[in-house]
């Protein structure tokens, strides 16, 4: 398999999820603007999406892929089978039941996540209900993720990073057909999400029936608990789950910061995440996706060089894409804003403050798509404790940051603390495998070094130039003319960056690599 082309098919389809998603960022922004509507809908969508991250798609990716990768590997297709259908029942049965209690307990999740919504009734009531509506999508967004883990494993990455696009499309939908037709509007986007959730994970069982591994969801969830499996993943999903429960905490918490700087602020967050995780899921979630496979199987290999290797290949990828990606987003993050979400109700107040936390992601963008790539350094090897020791100290700095910064930058200062929190956790879990020696660097690190901060010095004074040289909210009423303009800075820039590399003798070739 040639990583390169499984990186260029993930972060093709990836690039289609976050276009769409960024269309429906556009029309949501366009009908509500950010005000209590959206902030409502946010804080009730955070909240099973915060639980899909802890119990499903995080810290269930990581413990069932390495241990799937190792069943396949070693004994063969019935055992393999097995597991996925013991894990399915378990995933399914254990979900449902937090969903029933999180559909009960709305009211007191929401004054958890956002207490400072409460001093705004309107507000409050609607993130209540809309969340006993999107509860249950953790449920099938979940068993999306064990539908993506199988056919990533089985080399099929294709289905994995399409199935986003279809929440994308729900959303759209519901945006611009149903929401018009609603007595309250903002609950047509609440509907949606559960929309989406199905067709995610309907999408992918095509693939799974083609393998073989369509998952069976049995009536004795006590049974499936008992395969030695599903012991096994659960073992390691649980600190796993601490794990990223980390970071979502840290996130929980700024939620609730945000919601008391005032009206707004959890919206303009919300929209500068969307711009920031464009980057973030084109480079570490595709690179993380289709390394840690192969990561594993390195591992059950037991060839140290090829493990080295590979995290080697993945770190130079991430550098080389991710740097101009934070210098876009540190220099440029006022035109990006202003191009893609000021219509209609999203005024040029919000394109400010939505540039103010963009600029404070760019400076930790490359430590948060780091994270991503190391991190699975550890997995793939069945290590979930080192990321949680390492978790554990950053939430701490990552708090300790919002005391500084927030009252100086107000809403940017919790996306700043964000950023450089990252950039804390991704230079201990690197400093981890290099104690560990589970990574040793090859040679050509600093002649690449160099040759890419020259070409990201050049990129930013174009960037910044550009920036000041139109007035990107004064060309509110010619769109048209503005995306086109945001276009064409867009190909300069690449062309600039590239051409630059090119002319400093950059050696793109490395970065054809492959593995069996």
């Amino acid at each position: 398999m040639n990583l390169f082309r499984a990186l260029l098919t993930v972060s093709g389809f990836t690039l289609l999820s976050r276009v769409t998603g960024l269309a429906r960022e556009t029309l949501i922004a366009r009908a509500f603007g950010a005000s209590q509507y959206t902030d409502a809908f946010y804080v009730a969508f955070r909240i099973p999406n915060l639980l899909r991250r802890i119990s499903a798609e995080g810290a269930f990716s990581q413990a069932f892929v390495p241990i799937l990768a190792e069943f396949k590997n070693q004994q063969g297709h019935d055992a393999t089978k097995a597991l996925v259908d013991a894990t399915s029942t378990v995933l399914a049965w254990a979900l449902a039941i937090l969903s029933v209690i999180g559909v009960v307990g709305a009211s007191g999740v929401v004054f958890i996540v956002a207490s400072g919504l409460a001093h705004e009734g309107q507000a409050y009531a609607l993130a209540v209900t809309m969340t006993r509506i999107m509860f249950p999508y953790i449920i099938f967004i979940s068993l999306t993720s064990l539908a993506s883990g199988v056919l990533n494993t089985y080399k099929n990455f294709s289905l994995p990073a399409f199935a986003p696009v279809l929440l994308n499309v729900a959303f759209i939908v519901a945006a611009v057909f149903v929401a018009p037709r609603l007595q309250t509007p903002v609950y047509a986007l609440a509907w949606a999400v559960i929309a989406g959730g199905v067709l995610q994970f309907a999408v992918q069982l095509p693939g799974l029936k083609k393998i073989d591994m369509l998952p069976r969801i049995g009536l004795n969830p006590l049974k499936a608990l008992a395969h030695r499996g599903v012991k096994r993943v659960l073992s390691k999903m649980v600190p796993a789950m601490f794990a990223v429960s980390v970071a979502q905490i840290s996130l929980i918490i700024n939620t609730n910061i945000a919601s008391r700087i005032g009206p707004g602020a959890v919206s303009w967050i919300n929209y500068a995440d969307r711009l920031m995780e464009f980057p973030t899921a084109l480079l570490g979630v595709a690179l993380g996706t289709i390394l840690l496979p192969s990561l594993s199987k390195a591992h059950v290999d037991a060839d140290p060089h090829e493990y080295s290797s590979l995290l080697d290949w993945g770190l130079r990828v991430t550098f080389l894409l991710a740097a101009p990606s934070a210098v876009a987003l540190f220099f440029f993050a006022q035109p990006l804003t202003a191009t893609l979400f000021h219509y209609g109700k999203f005024d040029g107040n919000s394109v400010v403050m939505v540039g103010r936390a963009l600029s404070a992601y760019g400076i930790g963008l490359i430590g948060l798509i780091l994270i991503k790539i190391l991190a699975p350094g550890f997995y793939a090897k069945q290590d979930i404790k080192t990321p949680v020791k390492i978790g554990i100290g950053v939430l701490i700095v990552t708090q300790l940051s919002n005391y500084v910064f927030v009252p100086i930058f107000a809403h940017a200062g919790l996306t700043l603390s964000v950023g450089l929190g990252a950039c804390v956790n991704a230079l201990f879990l690197f400093l981890g495998l290099r104690k560990r020696g589970i990574y040793t660097p090859s040679s050509g690190w600093l002649k690449f070094f160099v040759q890419m901060l020259g070409a990201c010095l050049v990129l930013a004074g174009t960037m910044h130039w550009l920036a000041i040289s139109f007035d990107w909210i004064g060309m509110h009423n010619r769109p048209v003319d503005r995306i086109v303009l945001l276009g064409a800075c867009l190909v300069l820039f690449a062309a600039l960056y590239f051409g630059m590399l090119w002319l400093m003798g950059f050696k793109y070739a490395y970065f054809k690599r492959r593995v069996k």
